[in-house]
Formats: structure tokens, C-alpha cells, sequence
């Protein structure tokens, strides 16, 4: 049996090699990290460290594998009524959701609306204010001057 010089534990070795680690390249620091904490799982062997991974992807995957068949329903519970009562249930959910998201989408349309509203009274406000205070019009946004070519002479000779 072989033995470990730098051993997994906390120790002021491995403590300074850390911290070396991370001074010179933080990667080799939290290498030095991990190693000390789950050193001891691995065993030091690659093999133990295969498997250690190996157990925690298949876990993984079926954890995921049944949280999918609980979301979406697509396992039998064995009772045939209560599988349709579910899948009743789950449809007037996905109507209710479908309703809720045309209504978001109806609010949306209309504070774009509302907005768009908004803007356009600034803009003609500003319009207004712009027109007022230039010269040749009154207050009612129209031209004082009544020649029919706007103040524009007859250039024909």
C-alpha cells in the first residue's frame, strides 16, 4: 500500500501550498482546495475518482429524468380515473396559463399605446411652444402673414 506524502487534510502544508496555489495561479489554488476537502472520497486512486464521478452524473440523470415525468404528466399513475382527472387538470392549466399570457400581452400593448400617447403630446406641446416663439405666428399655431406665397416674393422679373 502506497501512502500519500501531501496527505487530504488540513495541514500546514497543505495549508501554505494552497495559498501558494492561488498566489501564483488561482486555478492550481483551488485545485489544492478541492483536494483537501474530497481528497479522502477518491482515495487517491483515478479509479475511485472515475467512479466517484460516475455515480454523481447517473444521479444527476435520473433526478432530471423524474422531474420531467412529474412536470409535464407523462407517466401512469395506475388508476385510469385519476390519469384522466390529471390530464384535465393539467389542460384547464394550460388554458388558464394561455389566457394570462394574452392578457399580459393586451397590457403590454396597451402602455405601448399609452406611452406612444404620451409622446406625441409632448412632442406637439413642444411643437406648439417652438412655433410660438418664432416669428410670423400666433397664438393659434397659424401664420400671421396672409400673403398666399408665405412670405415668399415673386421671383418671375
Amino acid at each position: 500500500m502506497t501512502t500519500a506524502i501531501i496527505k487530504p487534510q488540513f495541514s500546514p502544508l497543505t495549508i501554505a501550498l494552497m495559498v501558494v496555489g492561488f498566489i501564483v495561479f488561482w486555478p492550481l489554488g483551488l485545485a489544492m482546495l478541492a483536494y483537501i476537502i474530497w481528497g479522502e472520497k477518491f482515495g487517491g486512486s483515478p479509479e475511485k475518482a472515475q467512479a466517484y464521478w460516475n455515480k454523481g452524473r447517473s444521479w444527476c440523470s435520473s433526478s432530471k429524468s423524474q422531474f420531467r415525468s412529474h412536470r409535464y404528466g407523462s407517466t401512469s399513475s395506475g388508476n385510469a380515473a385519476f390519469d384522466d382527472y390529471r390530464a384535465e387538470q393539467l389542460r384547464r392549466l394550460e388554458e388558464e396559463r394561455a389566457r394570462l399570457d394574452a392578457e399580459i400581452e393586451a397590457f403590454h400593448e396597451y402602455m405601448a399605446n399609452l406611452n406612444k400617447a404620451k409622446d406625441r403630446e409632448e412632442f406637439d406641446r413642444f411643437m406648439n411652444e417652438r412655433r410660438g416663439s418664432r416669428q410670423g405666428y400666433s397664438d393659434d399655431n397659424k401664420p400671421t402673414n396672409t400673403d398666399p406665397n408665405n412670405g415668399w416674393g415673386n421671383n418671375n422679373g
